[in-house]
């Protein structure tokens, strides 16, 4: 089996694309980043499904080996379906973030700076534990429990 070195490349390029776009901070442009990883996927997959064949219908004088696999095409179905309904869910928090703050762009939650501004030491948890000194002890050092004596 040899595999197109351009659908790697092409794969490759809207993947990378696609996450660069995710990792932005308005929302359209995480809906183009999904839809380009959704494609970069599917590409990946119809890529490594192996050679081209015959239909996957069944023929009785043709072999086995010369059928194509129908795996890879539910797969890429199915992505494209998902891919669907997650688009359609941004494009209506997009709308809803319009209509509300007139802006597409995703703002920094009061909460999250706060805690972000805040120490990481807490004197209650991160404070030195101090040495067990009980008076209460036998001949050999060891602490006595009570009820042993």
């Amino acid at each position: 089996m040899s595999v197109n070195i351009t659908f790697l490349v092409i794969t490759g390029v809207l993947l990378a694309t696609g996450f660069y776009l995710v990792l932005e901070r308005t929302l359209t442009r995480v809906l183009l980043g999904i839809m380009l990883i959704g494609n970069g996927i599917n590409l990946l997959i119809l890529t490594t499904g192996g050679r081209r064949g015959a239909a996957p219908l069944f023929q009785a004088q043709l072999p086995a080996e010369e059928y194509s696999d129908p795996l890879p095409q539910a797969l890429i179905l199915t992505a494209i379906v998902i891919t669907f309904a997650v688009t359609a869910f941004l494009l209506a928090m997009i709308y809803r973030s319009w209509t509300l703050t007139s802006a597409d762009v995703l703002a920094d939650d009061t909460e999250d700076v706060k805690v972000s501004l805040s120490s990481a030491y807490d004197e209650e948890e991160d404070s030195p534990v101090a040495e067990d000194t009980t008076e209460f002890v036998d001949e050999e050092g060891r602490p006595v429990r009570e009820g042993e004596e």
